[in-house]
């Protein structure tokens, strides 16, 4: 994808793209990332907050893919308008947490609870926007596979975002590629501090947001956020 002007940003949009973890005051907030088990580990060594755990890209992610959106598809169809594949396991090559983004798109704000509605026969639990505009986030069926639902109102901030970042990505492999690399390495030396692995890949996603049309303002909002989420612990 190329350089696109005018991209509308908010400091919680582009940590949805990063680790899913539901923040305490819901500023950066994402959907549900669930804690790893450390049977083995010692309290000293035991994390106080959620892991970041990176593997290589998985082939079959796109066929994952597909099968969680089947039964949703069906679910919303004539409301909705598409269901994205969105986060880093939407990108060949990309190396990615092991859990499947998802944003299910609908033209306008009232068609929300209809979706909400058909979602739950499927045993979706709404737990609202958590902060963040036109993005409805849901916890997951007991029985399925780990994935991340969203439901969001066409044009909304945190879906241009998520379709920008994952088509630029996508159109620039060689990118992709050293992004993964830099998500390896910030796993290996940051496991049990998800606040320092989001801040490490601050400059990457930026750099491509910036390619993507962002101002400088916007930016700056992005990495100011993600330095206060680090201070912060969250």
């Amino acid at each position: 994808m190329g350089a696109q002007a005018g991209c509308t940003l908010r400091p919680e949009v582009i940590v949805g793209l990063l680790p899913n973890v539901v923040e305490a005051n819901h500023r950066l907030a994402i959907l549900q990332w669930q804690p790893m088990a450390y049977p083995q580990m010692s309290d000293a060594k035991r994390p106080n907050q959620q892991s970041a755990f990176v593997v290589a890209y998985d082939p079959t992610w796109p066929q994952l893919f597909e099968r969680l959106k089947a039964p949703i598809w069906e679910a919303v169809q004539g409301i909705a308008e598409s269901v994205e594949h969105v986060g880093s396991t939407s990108v060949p090559g990309l190396a990615a947490k092991p859990i499947i983004d998802m944003d299910i798109v609908v033209a306008k704000r009232a068609d929300v609870p209809l979706v909400i509605e058909r979602l739950a026969r499927l045993g979706y639990v709404h737990v609202g926007d958590l902060g963040i505009e036109d993005r409805e986030a849901f916890q997951n069926p007991h029985d399925s596979p780990r994935h991340h639902l969203y439901v969001c109102v066409r044009g909304a901030m945190a879906l241009e975002n998520h379709l920008k970042v994952r088509d630029y990505l996508r159109s620039h492999p060689e990118e992709a590629k050293l992004y993964g690399e830099l998500k390896m390495r910030l796993a290996d030396q940051y496991r049990y501090d998800l606040a320092r692995y989001v801040v490490g890949k601050t400059d990457f996603i930026v750099g491509i947001l910036a390619k993507a049309g962002c101002s400088n303002t916007q930016l700056h909002t992005v990495r100011r956020a993600n330095s206060d989420q680090n201070e912060s612990g969250g």
